[in-house]
């Protein structure tokens, strides 16, 4: 925008509608009050303002935001219509909260297209992450009739069973349940999937060729359990994914996984 004084002189400024609004030269430009007497609440006003910061890049992936008592200083506004604001805002994703920290901005959801077969490890490194992961437990289990269905297992075959925290750039995004045949993957440890993603191991020990993988998606309740490990609210809501994963007609995996429903966004293709 630009701005001729009384004098010519001719300002431009970036107009910022969260914080306060300075010219290039460094001049504090008087910031638009709340419309009190508009028919929209007054905390969905405050959440378009830092919605609109957020998503045009004002305010970044793990800024933090003002506390309570400053926007409410700086909006003339009550504490009730700030936390209402910003429980709206946590809900939808755009920020979280650290416990004696703060409120941050959450960083954007990760897209994701449906289109070919992937990992979770390769999927980071394209959204350039840094993936890890945590084992948060591993055990030999017997294969059961639930598991017989999922993975045409023999009864009473023996089946890894080991749930990883799926983490990028040290930030939690997903946990997963796995299960594949002891007999056609014998010797696999803790150890090993703690150094090497399961694929690699799959891949350049077992010399497998994955062919195929088939998904199913569906939202769910966060559970209090997985909340706490995926560091988000239970309201929170998540994506349940269940992955069968094969080797021409052989399942060699079958893999439940939890998503942050506040980290990513799946794409699919349809062509006519």
């Amino acid at each position: 925008m630009i701005i001729i004084d009384r004098h010519n002189t001719v300002c431009y400024y970036k107009l910022n509608w969260y914080g306060q609004h300075y010219n290039e030269i460094g001049c504090e430009i008087s910031m638009p009050k709340f419309n009190k007497d508009s028919r929209l609440p007054l905390y969905h006003q405050l959440y378009d303002i830092i919605l609109n910061e957020i998503e045009t890049g004002e305010l970044k992936e793990s800024d933090k935001l003002p506390s309570e008592r400053e926007l409410c200083e700086k909006y003339d506004i009550s504490r009730s219509t700030v936390r209402q604001a910003m429980g709206e805002l946590q809900k939808n994703g755009y920020i979280y909260k650290q416990q004696g920290k703060g409120i941050f901005v959450s960083p954007k959801a990760l897209k994701q297209d449906l289109l070919k077969f992937y990992s979770f490890t390769d999927e980071m490194k394209k959204n350039g992450k840094t993936p890890s992961s945590k084992v948060i437990d591993f055990q030999v289990v017997t294969c059961d009739s639930k598991l017989m269905n999922k993975l045409r297992c023999l009864p009473n075959s023996k089946l890894y069973k080991f749930t990883r925290l799926r983490l990028a750039d040290e930030k939690p995004m997903m946990l997963e349940t796995t299960y594949i045949p002891m007999g056609r993957f014998n010797n696999i440890s803790k150890a090993d999937l703690e150094k090497c993603p399961l694929y690699d191991i799959l891949r350049n020990r077992f010399n497998v060729i994955f062919t195929k993988a088939e998904e199913s998606f569906r939202p769910v309740n966060t559970r209090h359990d997985e909340a706490v490990m995926l560091e988000i609210n239970e309201d929170v809501p998540s994506m349940m994914i269940e992955r069968t994963t094969y080797e021409n007609e052989e399942i060699i995996e079958y893999t439940v996984g939890i998503a942050r429903g506040d980290m990513f966004e799946y794409r699919v293709v349809l062509e006519k």
